[in-house]
């Protein structure tokens, strides 16, 4: 039987849910029913297969409407996760990356805490077939890996939500007072991808990206490196300030080369 269709019986301070590129209509509204059961209602929408709004996920959510009415569609995972600060990537474990992986229980426990310091949190899931691609976990700070048998490895996208929604309902119901941290907060997804954009920017100018076949899996090495650091803004802006300096010293040490080999000609 399903509660009232209300968004004041979720909970405030609650994960973000990400759907990275769905394909069927159907499981958008059973991740829908699922939010509702515990507590989430914001969801967001990525590039879904057949676009958006689609009827069936209405059908399918049960009166679970609320996530559905105010769902956000994006063009890009960045921009999804623009404005979190902590976001989980829930997936098999990348071997490509090297970023802390967490089971639903332990990924729930660090959200909840991030939440409790003021964080705006998130959790991506892939579309149903191709899952997530190492360029989307690359912006995340860390793996959740749901433990199934490996004898049937097969799980629906609403099956993976429930878990992790599951398990974030049981922090909810034995959570303490919020305490908050002082000082400020990680940066935004926004101000993480700018500085990712800013350093692959002077590292390519600079040739660092060689042999340049190996250049995606190198700058995805270089963004997991940084999500782990944790920056706030303010070290956001430092790092970034820090790239400037070098990239403007840079290009004095070859202009004073040029002038050089200009006065010997």
């Amino acid at each position: 039987m399903s509660e009232p269709s209300s968004a004041s019986t979720t909970s405030g301070g609650a994960p973000v849910i990400i759907l990275n590129a769905p394909q069927l209509a159907e499981n958008i509204g059973a991740v829908a029913r699922v939010m509702a059961n515990f507590g989430l209602a914001d969801l967001r929408l990525v590039n879904p297969r057949d676009g958006w709004p689609q009827e069936r996920a209405w059908a399918l959510a049960s009166g679970a409407e609320w996530p559905l009415n105010d769902a956000r569609v994006y063009d890009s995972v960045a921009a999804a996760i623009a404005d979190l600060q902590t976001v989980f990537a829930t997936t098999a474990r990348p071997r490509e990356l090297s970023l802390p992986v967490l089971t639903p229980r332990s990924a729930a426990a660090d959200l909840s805490e991030a939440v409790g310091r003021g964080e705006r949190v998130g959790l991506l899931f892939g579309g149903e077939r191709a899952g997530l691609e190492t360029s989307d976990i690359a912006l995340c700070q860390a793996v959740v890996t749901i433990p199934i048998d490996p004898k049937f490895r097969s799980l629906n996208l609403g099956q993976a939500v429930a878990i992790n929604a599951y398990e974030w309902r049981t922090t909810v119901e034995a959570a303490a007072p919020a305490a908050f941290r002082q000082g400020p907060g990680p940066a935004t997804g926004e101000a993480m991808l700018g500085l990712y954009e800013h350093l692959e920017r002077e590292l390519d100018t600079a040739g660092f990206f060689h042999p340049p076949e190996k250049t995606p899996n190198m700058t995805q090495n270089l963004r997991a490196a940084l999500a782990k650091a944790r920056f706030t803004d303010q070290e956001v802006r430092t790092f970034r300030g820090v790239i400037t300096a070098l990239s403007r010293g840079r290009g004095k040490v070859l202009e004073k080369i040029a002038q050089k080999k200009a006065g010997e000609g």
